[in-house]
């Protein structure tokens, strides 16, 4: 047995190392391999028991985790997140919530047990969704959008529980003080980040060593500040995320305590499976096998009610549903934070462990097959259009039904799109499969038509047999390639743009038959190439451009433009 703090420290660092190359090399969430790496180094071989080791290192690393994610919650974008994603949120926590409490009390569970199995399954994973989602290049996708409301409403509950779980007795009178507590330990912070913090950090950016210890040293000061008023200490590291994250430094913050972040996190990952107890799966199997069962079908089924209740279609509701069949990496903080505190016992901790490795590894798999799986079920969840049909009247097409250009997606670069073909006095239709974007366009009288791209039904409603031009700005591949197909059958000489995310698509569309591919990723640097060659060193073209740009940008700003930052 390791007893020493430093060999502790380099046997997790070096075996979590190893099992992250491994999972690495399956493609299989980082998360996982950790705890599977604390398993090996705890319960299976026992080189390192000390409890007061583990606790130690874990609380370190919840702070460090909790501070990132703090700093990564834009609190200015929460206006901007879609109605489903606010109200629908909240609404499929408490249900979840409800559900989770009823399984928990069917299977023996009781009171504060009952109470921590609830919200360990109203949660779904910001760190494991977003980086499967990123990699997929999905985060500014319908789905990709609901599913980032979803998970920062998730986030604003699981830190108001677990400062109600901070209390060490679950009765009134310390819940109420604890909830006290928090609301005047929120507003100190955000008065003193407003007063003295924002000028103590200009001064700090100017030298990168002193900016860097300001940061951490905050990170320090408030979790005290929150021990002082008896909190947790993660609650006062998350505070101090979400007070540094609304400053203007957010950016250079994260990407000097990053690295940190990563080293804490990993060890404390490492450190639920050292505590992980073994001797209690007999007990556990049977609540286990049903809460998979409930977090990877229960759960999306009640997400695509939701979804569906709130207006999208299925797809949209189904990708997005798929996508938060898991736990939460802060329903293990919980957990962890229960076990310390005596609330819960070993078994429920296990249990939550288990179900997060079996959960976030499912995950991995249906979010890098989405489409394949939407195809698979997609005759099979009809019945969530039927529920969200007050949609289907979400169409605004003028009686003179000729259309000269279709545009599918009316997001940013639909926007630039619609404004030229407006100018050009051309007839449009906007196909849309946001209900919100739709019922916008109906209010101004604009052509269009509520519905998905990649559904075979919504391609067959377009006439494209008469139109001049078709312009797709959705990125996904499979759906470009199919309304090229089918408008090349009925109309050789219509003229497609398509989008793409990447060179490799864009030259399989080219081959599909598009005659051209818009890469946004490339048009910045292509657009400001020809402002260059038309401007030279001419400071005064120069000038009156940027004008021009500022006067947009705060058009775009004002309709809801602005580029969503993601946690």
């Amino acid at each position: 047995m390791i007893d020493n703090l430093f060999i502790s420290i380099g046997v997790i660092i070096v075996i979590a190392t190893l099992f992250a190359y491994i999972a690495r090399l399956f493609k299989q969430p980082f998360i996982l391999a950790y705890i599977v790496a604390g398993l090996v180094i705890g319960p299976v071989f026992g080189l390192i028991t000390n409890s007061a080791t583990i606790a130690t290192l874990s609380e370190i690393g919840i702070a460090f985790l909790l501070f990132i994610i703090g700093l990564e919650i834009d609190l200015k974008k929460l206006k901007n997140v879609a109605f489903v994603s606010s109200l629908g949120g909240i609404i499929q926590i408490l249900l979840l919530f409800t559900f989770g409490y009823i399984i928990s009390m069917f299977f023996g569970f009781r009171n504060v047990n009952a109470i921590y199995i609830a919200l360990i399954l109203a949660f779904s994973s910001t760190m494991v969704v977003v980086k499967l989602l990123s990699d997929k290049r999905q985060i500014d996708t319908l789905h990709g959008r609901i599913i980032i409301g979803f998970l920062l409403m998730q986030d604003f509950f699981a830190i108001l529980a677990l400062s109600i779980l901070s209390t060490s007795t679950l009765s009134f009178y310390p819940i109420a003080m604890s909830l006290l507590k928090f609301m005047i330990f929120l507003v100190i912070s955000f008065i003193i980040a407003r007063f003295l913090i924002k000028h103590a950090m200009k001064f700090a950016a100017k030298s990168q060593e002193l900016f860097f210890l300001v940061s951490v040293a905050l990170l320090f000061l408030f979790a005290l500040f929150a021990q002082y008023l008896q909190l947790s200490i993660i609650i006062g590291s998350f505070i101090a995320g979400v007070v540094l994250g609304n400053l203007p430094y957010q950016i250079e913050i994260v990407g000097k305590v990053k690295s940190l972040k990563d080293f804490f996190s990993t060890i404390f990952f490492v450190s639920l499976g050292l505590e992980l107890s073994l001797t209690h799966i007999a007990d556990i199997i049977k609540p286990l096998i049903i809460l998979i069962v409930f977090v990877i079908i229960g759960k999306p089924v009640l997400t695509m009610f939701l979804c569906a209740f709130f207006g999208y279609r299925k797809r949209p509701s189904f990708l997005t549903a798929i996508s938060l069949a898991q736990i939460s990496e802060f329903s293990l903080i919980i957990v962890t934070q229960g076990l310390l505190l005596g609330h819960i016992g070993q078994d429920v901790f296990s249990l939550t462990v288990i179900l997060a490795i079996v959960t976030m590894t499912i995950t991995s798999y249906t979010i890098s097959f989405d489409n394949q799986l939407y195809n698979f079920f997609s005759k099979y969840i009809g019945i969530f259009d039927s529920i969200g049909k007050k949609s289907s009247h979400l169409e605004y097409i003028p009686k003179r039904k000729e259309v000269d250009v279709i545009l599918c997606g009316f997001n940013r670069i639909g926007y630039s799109i619609y404004r030229v073909i407006k100018k050009i006095k051309k007839k449009l239709l906007v196909i849309d499969y946001n209900p919100e974007v739709i019922r916008e366009l109906i209010i101004k009288k604009i052509p269009c038509l509520y519905g998905d791209v990649g559904d075979i039904e919504v391609i067959g409603m377009l006439n494209l047999k008469e139109i001049k031009m078709l312009i797709s700005t959705v990125p996904d591949k499979l759906d470009n390639l199919m309304l090229i197909k089918k408008t090349k059958e009925v109309n050789k000489n219509a003229i497609i743009f398509v989008t793409a995310s990447q060179v490799d698509e864009a030259l399989e569309l080219y081959d599909a038959g598009a005659d051209y591919v818009i890469l946004p990723h490339f048009l910045g640097g292509e657009h400001a190439s020809v402002l260059i060659e038309e401007f030279g060193l001419d400071i005064n073209k120069i000038f009156e451009t940027k004008l021009k740009h500022i006067k947009e940008l705060k058009h775009r700003k004002s309709i809801g433009h602005e580029h969503p930052r993601h946690h």
